[in-house]
């Protein structure tokens, strides 16, 4: 019986060759999804390599096996990609499979020019995943780090309805358009953190640094005479944050790390998501994103074919928002027991009554997923605005700001250096 030597991925995606004994090439790739390994290269012993193959169940052991070593790291190993980097490739694959190339050629002329080396190997792997028999979203579904179950899901729903190609697109111009959205926040915050971390360094600097010096030179000078108020209370913050600097920046490090912390835990989470709904000037802002991404992600999910009640799951987990997820999960309750879901979302408190009631009109007429994407739409419209806004007003008051630290200490600073020269033309 002829002996063939492999190379296969084990359940973890540790790489492992070793030999076996087979009547043919086929029964040999048999034995190796039946031990739980996913093929890479079957080749005859004593002849060059012929096929490759994959896709396969996890679990199992084979005999013979001869582990090679890996010296990757894996917690050093980098296991994600960019937004971007996913947005790019899923609208080149819709393309190519829009233009009539099949799905697994369309796989492998996109792993031979993808650039990032991690999206590279995926898509090695999920091509032979695919080679191997199985379907497209069940390879993806191996790269969880990847790949979310909203992507997955919409691809799943694409393959039944034979309309891979369509559901790519949407799934393309879903994440341009979250992506976009997400970049717009990021900008509004940006500017007003840059301008408080300068106003920090700068008032640190002052205050460890320049203001001592400046007492010195004042006790020196006044002989003991009593400074302005405001300078006393400026010396007086300065010897504290001197003495203190150890103190503060591990109070700063701890709080940083509570918040971290109670971000995870079911109650501070929710806590923490309730307030940056309510939140002054941020608040604003933050609600119409996440009404925008709950009505995109909802609305594209149902218009793909995923039935109600999974997309309504996805959604949720997707949310971002603990307050937004506890009124999806009322809403997929509501449902479940054959009730409207406008109920649910006007009890939350989170949806204003224009969302309620557009979601009102597309349910009654049966055009419900139309109408969550022109939800969509129009908060997509609201974020722009708000972002405009935001920038416009937060522009002069950090300038403000700034102003009013930095020249508060000035001030404090020079006002004795003006009784000192009154005091000498005195004399």
């Amino acid at each position: 019986m002829p002996r063939y030597n492999y190379v296969a991925l084990d359940a973890r995606g540790q790489e492992s060759t070793g030999t076996l004994d087979a009547s043919s090439q086929n029964e040999a790739v048999a034995q190796l999804r039946q031990a739980g390994f996913f093929p890479k290269t079957i080749t005859e012993e004593g002849k060059g390599p012929k096929k490759k193959a994959a896709g396969a169940p996890t679990g199992g052991s084979l005999a013979n096996k001869e582990i090679k070593i890996n010296l990757n790291i894996p917690f050093l190993e980098k296991k994600t990609i960019k937004a971007r980097t996913l947005m790019i490739f899923t609208r080149q694959l819709a393309t190519l499979i829009d233009a009539g190339l099949p799905l697994l050629r369309g796989l492998t002329v996109l792993s031979k020019q993808e650039p990032d080396p991690v999206l590279k190997k995926t898509i090695t792997q999920i091509a032979d995943s695919v080679q191997g028999g199985g379907t497209f979203s069940e390879s993806l579904a191996g790269h969880p780090r990847i790949f979310n179950k909203l992507y997955i899901n919409m691809v799943k729903a694409g393959e039944l309805g034979g309309v891979l190609e369509v559901v790519l697109l949407r799934l393309a111009e879903f994440q341009e358009k979250a992506q976009k959205i997400k970049n717009k926040v990021v900008s509004a915050m940006f500017y007003p953190v840059i301008v408080l971390v300068i106003a920090i360094v700068i008032m640190a600097f002052l205050l460890v640094f320049i203001v001592p010096k400046f007492e010195a030179i004042f006790a020196d000078m006044l002989g003991g005479k009593p400074l302005p108020a405001l300078t006393q209370f400026v010396i007086g913050t300065s010897n504290f944050v001197k003495n203190n600097i150890f103190l503060i920046i591990g109070a700063l490090i701890g709080l940083g790390i509570a918040y971290k912390y109670a971000s995870k835990t079911s109650k501070g989470g929710a806590a923490i998501d309730a307030f940056k709904l309510r939140a002054p000037v941020f608040g604003d802002l933050t609600r119409k994103s996440a009404i925008s991404r709950f009505s995109r992600t909802l609305g594209t999910l149902v218009t793909s074919g995923v039935p109600i009640l999974q997309a309504l799951n996805i959604t949720r987990e997707t949310a971002g928002n603990a307050v937004i997820a506890d009124a999806i999960s009322r809403v997929h309750d509501s449902v479940r027991e054959g009730e409207s879901i406008v109920q649910p979302l006007e009890a939350s408190g989170v949806f204003p009554p224009m969302v309620i009631s557009m979601i009102d009109v597309g349910e009654e007429t049966g055009q419900l997923p139309e109408m969550l994407l022109k939800v969509a739409e129009v908060y997509d419209d609201e974020v722009d605005n708000a972002v405009s806004g935001l920038t416009s007003l937060l522009e002069p008051v950090m300038i403000v700001f700034l102003a009013v630290v930095v020249g508060t200490i000035v001030i404090a600073l020079f006002l004795p250096l003006i009784s000192i020269i009154s005091g000498m033309q005195q004399q």
